[in-house]
C-alpha cells in the first residue's frame, strides 16, 4: 500500500534532477567568465543555489553562479546588473538575456544560467543586488555549510523538505524566493528532534503563514536578512496560495495520522498539483 509518507518520498525522487540535467547550462560557464573578465574583471566565479545545495527541482531549477567582480561597488546595484547584462549580450547576441534581481538570466537553448554579480565584502561574504532594491550582504558558502549540517543531523530530511516547498512553489506558481524557502525549511528542521514527513510539511507551511512570509534573519549571523518576495503584489498572491497549501497539508497530515492514506494522498496531490 502506498502511504502518504511513501508518496512524498516518490515526489522527492521524481523531482530530483538527474546528474546530467545541467550539463548544457554548465557548459557555458567558461565563456561567461571569460567575457565578464574581459569587460569587467572577475575575481572568482563559483556555483551557488539549489543545484549546489542539492535541493534543485527537476525541469524547474537553473544553474546559478556567483561572479565576484573586481573594482569598486557602484552606488546602484541596478547599474551593476545592467553592465553585466550588456557584457553578456554582446557575447551571446542571439540569446535572450534579462535582469531578475539579484541575477542576470541567460536563456540558453540547452539550459538556463543565472549569473549573480557580486562584489567581495571588506570583511567576509559578498554584496549582491537586493531583490527589493539596493544591496544585501550574503555568505553563500557559509549558508551551504549550515544547511548541510542541519541536513546531516536529520539524515537528509532538511533538503527533502526544502525540495517539497520548492515543488509547491513551481507547480502552484507561488511568487516566493526559492532561497527563502530552503532556509526556512532548514531552520524548521534545526529545531526538531526527528522528522515526520506529513507533520513537518504542514508545520513548516504553517510557520510561513504565521509569520506572513516575514524576512528571515541569517541563521549564520553573518549576512543580510532573507526576503521572501519582491513586491507587495507578490506577497498578497503568495499568502493567498499559502493559505490554501496550509489547509491541504493539514488535512493530509490528519488523514495520514488516522491511517486514511488514500485521502491523505488526494490532499497532497492537490497541494502539489500532481
Amino acid at each position: 500500500m502506498t502511504t502518504a509518507a511513501s508518496w512524498l518520498s516518490e515526489l522527492n525522487s521524481y523531482y530530483t534532477p538527474t546528474s546530467t540535467q545541467f550539463d548544457g547550462a554548465r557548459a557555458h560557464r567558461a565563456s561567461i567568465e571569460s567575457r565578464l573578465d574581459r569587460d569587467l574583471g572577475v575575481g572568482e566565479m563559483f556555483e551557488i543555489g539549489s543545484l549546489r545545495h542539492g535541493t534543485g527541482v527537476y525541469n524547474y531549477s537553473d544553474a546559478d553562479y556567483l561572479v565576484s567582480l573586481k573594482g569598486f561597488r557602484p552606488d546602484s546595484s541596478l547599474t551593476m546588473l545592467n553592465k553585466v547584462k550588456e557584457s553578456l549580450q554582446g557575447r551571446f547576441f542571439s540569446t535572450t538575456i534579462g535582469v531578475r534581481r539579484p541575477a542576470v538570466v541567460c536563456q540558453f537553448a540547452d539550459g538556463v544560467v543565472e549569473v549573480v554579480p557580486a562584489y567581495a565584502s571588506s570583511g567576509t561574504g559578498y554584496w549582491i543586488a537586493d531583490p527589493t532594491g539596493g544591496w544585501m550582504l550574503t555568505h553563500p558558502k557559509d549558508h551551504n555549510t549550515w544547511v548541510n549540517s542541519v541536513n546531516n543531523k536529520h539524515d537528509g530530511a532538511a533538503k527533502r523538505l526544502a525540495r517539497q516547498l520548492k515543488v509547491w512553489k513551481y507547480r502552484r506558481n507561488v511568487p516566493v524566493s526559492s532561497c527563502y524557502l530552503e532556509m526556512r525549511a532548514a531552520k524548521h528542521m534545526d529545531g526538531e528532534s526527528s522528522y515526520h514527513s506529513t507533520w513537518d510539511l504542514h508545520a513548516v507551511l504553517k510557520k510561513l503563514q504565521d509569520n506572513s512570509l516575514a524576512a528571515m534573519n541569517d541563521p549564520t549571523g553573518l549576512g543580510s536578512r532573507f526576503t521572501a518576495y519582491s513586491s507587495e503584489a507578490s506577497r498578497t498572491d503568495a499568502l493567498s496560495k499559502l493559505s490554501t497549501a496550509v489547509n491541504r497539508a493539514s488535512k493530509a497530515r490528519d488523514y495520514a495520522s488516522a491511517g486514511d492514506h488514500a485521502n491523505a494522498i488526494a490532499q497532497l496531490k492537490l497541494l502539489f498539483d500532481r
